[in-house]
């Protein structure tokens, strides 16, 4: 945020520019003469308001937005005046207010552009910031804002299924949760450890995912959304080794309690699990049953969500000889969103998927 140390009829100028005010709306402002104002305007530098004066021009500045202050100091950058000595009558010192109201502003706006699968423009956001400051000139805010962005980083890299290496979510995510453990904040630091969970699950350590989500299902430093969403991957992981029947007691577990909480879209993806864990066990009767249940419940419409409920019904289409021909088709509609929005992670899990049935519809032919 700017300080001037000492105004000028330049500086003065400058923040009625920014202000986009008239000289007789600024003088009413400040509450001074039209004839001060219309004084500073025209002499500028040459001039100085007086000591009182310089008082309320300080609150002015002050009370002004962070769009205010961007606009204040453009003009005055563009002004190109230095004052006594040749040293400029405004510092700015560090990332400024503005930039910061700005960094969080395009940190919303990132949030939203993941939740629709624009990556580019998510990319475009995130690398505007992190390339723009080293987080050894941030201050505790700064790294705040750093960490954030490169939590959402981490993301962006998961849903493209850039899962292990340099430059992947694992990464991400470790350091985002150093920065956090720096600064002492609990509960983002276990909500990274979630996050690395969900990347040993997605990486295969089935063991290892599931041993985090049952320490962190119980972790008080988590709300109580996060601590259900732990105990339902608890379920996924323990589905994906082969262990059904107990992964839907735990998924059930989580859909009673995000019924309790009334979380729509968490209550659709434990019932889309369920049905998978139902098919492992080869009821495809409840299968379909909580499948349809998760299609109809979901208030999200992201292609993400469309993906992962199509292949989910797809898989279970897929295991009986009556309906094959339909799980083909959902599961080759589902792999062309996936190429469309560039998730790889879920475009890979559906190759899987037609693969493993196609060498079994070879395996039954011989």
């Amino acid at each position: 945020m700017a300080t001037v140390h000492h105004w000028t009829g330049l500086e003065a100028r400058a923040l009625r520019f920014a202000l986009r005010m008239s000289v007789r709306a600024f003088a009413e402002h400040l509450g001074v003469g039209v004839r001060t104002v219309s004084k500073w305007e025209k002499l500028r530098s040459s001039t100085e308001p007086r000591p009182d004066t310089q008082a309320i021009l300080d609150t002015a500045l002050a009370r002004a937005d962070a769009s205010v202050h961007l606009r204040f100091e453009t003009y005055l950058s563009e002004a190109g005046h230095p004052g006594p000595g040749g040293a400029r009558r405004v510092t700015v010192a560090g990332p400024r207010a503005w930039e910061y109201e700005t960094w969080t502003d395009d940190l919303d706006r990132t949030v939203v552009a993941l939740s629709r699968q624009n990556f580019a423009f998510a990319d475009d956001l995130l690398r505007r910031w992190l390339s723009r400051f080293e987080p050894a000139d941030l201050d505790d805010k700064g790294l705040y804002l750093h960490a954030r962005s490169t939590a959402l980083q981490g993301d962006l890299q998961r849903d493209q299924g850039a899962v292990l290496g340099p430059l992947s979510a694992q990464r991400s995510y470790a350091g985002a949760r150093s920065v956090f453990s720096r600064l002492d904040i609990p509960r983002r630091v276990a909500q990274l450890d979630l996050s690395l969970a969900v990347v040993a699950e997605m990486s295969g350590q089935l063991d290892t995912a599931a041993r985090h989500y049952e320490t962190l299902a119980v972790d008080d430093r988590l709300s109580r959304r996060d601590r259900a969403r732990a105990r339902l991957w608890v379920g996924t992981a323990l589905s994906k080794d082969g262990n059904h029947d107990y992964a839907s007691r735990v998924m059930l577990a989580a859909t009673r309690e995000f019924e309790d909480l009334t979380e729509p879209d968490d209550w659709s993806v434990a019932h889309q699990k369920l049905a998978l864990a139902h098919r492992g066990t080869g009821d495809l009767t409840a299968a379909l049953h909580f499948i349809d249940i998760a299609r109809t419940t979901g208030t999200t419409d992201s292609p993400m969500q469309r993906v992962r409920l199509d292949t989910a019904h797809g898989h279970i289409l897929l295991s009986d000889a009556a309906t094959l021909e339909d799980g083909l088709r959902v599961l080759d509609k589902a792999a062309k969103v996936a190429a469309e929005y560039g998730l790889s992670h879920q475009r890979r899990s559906i190759e899987n998927i037609t693969r493993t049935q196609a060498v079994r519809g070879t395996a039954r032919l011989r």
